[in-house]
């Protein structure tokens, strides 16, 4: 195993677990760039859309109902929906060739939208796909290789995978990523967001080798949003979420705090030299050294250079992309 690890170190950001998207964009200005950000309607992602356009950006926002995405973002300046699905790789691509035929440049991208914890669904070819690892992963994996052009023409382009502590329960299961033998709601979701951190390991490393972007993958910490709709009440306080009447435990963030990581890494100048980082609150985050995922940090298996590697051969091969990256 090859791991990242000893570049995970705190680099002392000035920020931390209770700032704001808008206290770590505080100073910097957008105007002129162009934002895409997945699931930019809903619980994080909206947070992370408003707080970009406020900023001056020009924000993307994929929907795959994008009459809802234009209602959530109503008064939102700056801000176009457009329709994507997922969970549908020919989507995808019609998404992303309209937007590469417009001869636009990209320079953030937040891989954000994704499901957690659901019944298990089939989706893909034939209806083979676990649908944690083909959404939260191979349907930003197709999205960010085919809007690659666009990213590359973008000044410092960055792209954010928003990842989870969930990854602590999961690596890659390599001989059944789609779990045709056993299908586990909570390890599905697990390996997903191994897979979101695996994902930015490897894209940074094209991107440090040629013009393409920078990649990063951030832990937003605990945050209840409609992420968690399918998860009942009962379940949530079993698991000490929320007590009885609803209230988050201590230590959960509001949706304007789990934004602020995303928004930190698609923009601090500290990143220059800390491609392929996992984050978490506002910073560089340290080698999980427990397994207490309130308190984070990253496992070895999320930053393994080598997996990252056999896991972009896996889906480039799963999906039937060239590697548009090269």
């Amino acid at each position: 195993m090859t791991t990242q690890q000893e570049h995970q170190r705190r680099l002392g950001s000035g920020f931390g677990a209770l700032s704001t998207a808008d206290d770590v964009l505080k100073g910097i200005d957008l105007s002129g760039r162009t934002a895409l950000v997945t699931g930019g309607y809903s619980g994080l992602g909206l947070e992370i859309t408003r707080a970009f356009a406020r900023a001056g950006a020009h924000v993307v926002v994929p929907a795959r109902r994008p009459g809802v995405a234009r209602e959530a973002l109503r008064g939102v300046d700056r801000v176009e929906v457009r329709e994507l699905d997922l969970a549908d790789q020919d989507s995808v691509r019609h998404f992303a060739d309209r937007f590469l035929a417009a001869h636009r440049t990209l320079d953030i991208l937040v891989n954000n939208a994704g499901v957690m914890a659901c019944p298990e669904t089939r989706v893909g070819p034939h209806g083979t796909w676990e649908s944690h690892f083909a959404i939260n992963h191979l349907g930003h994996f197709a999205l960010t290789n085919r809007l690659y052009p666009a990213l590359s023409r973008g000044t410092a382009a960055r792209v954010v995978s928003v990842a989870s502590s969930g990854h602590f329960l999961s690596d890659i299961r390599w001989r059944d990523p789609h779990f045709h033998e056993g299908y586990d709601r909570w390890l599905a979701y697990a390996q997903s967001k191994t897979a979101n951190a695996l994902f930015a390991v490897h894209l940074d490393s094209l991107g440090a080798a040629g013009s393409g972007p920078r990649a990063f993958a951030v832990h937003p910490g605990s945050i209840l949003t409609p992420l968690q709709r399918h998860i009942p009440r009962e379940e949530q306080i079993a698991q000490g979420w929320v007590s009885a009447d609803g209230t988050p435990a201590q230590g959960f963030k509001s949706p304007a705090r789990g934004a602020a990581t995303a928004v930190w890494a698609a923009t601090s100048p500290l990143l220059d030299a800390h491609g392929g980082a996992y984050c978490q609150d506002c910073d560089v985050a340290e080698p999980a050294m427990t397994q207490d995922m309130l308190i984070g940090g990253v496992k070895p298996w999320a930053t393994d250079r080598e997996a990252a590697a056999r896991l972009w051969q896996l889906s480039l091969e799963i999906t039937g992309l060239g590697d548009l990256s090269s």
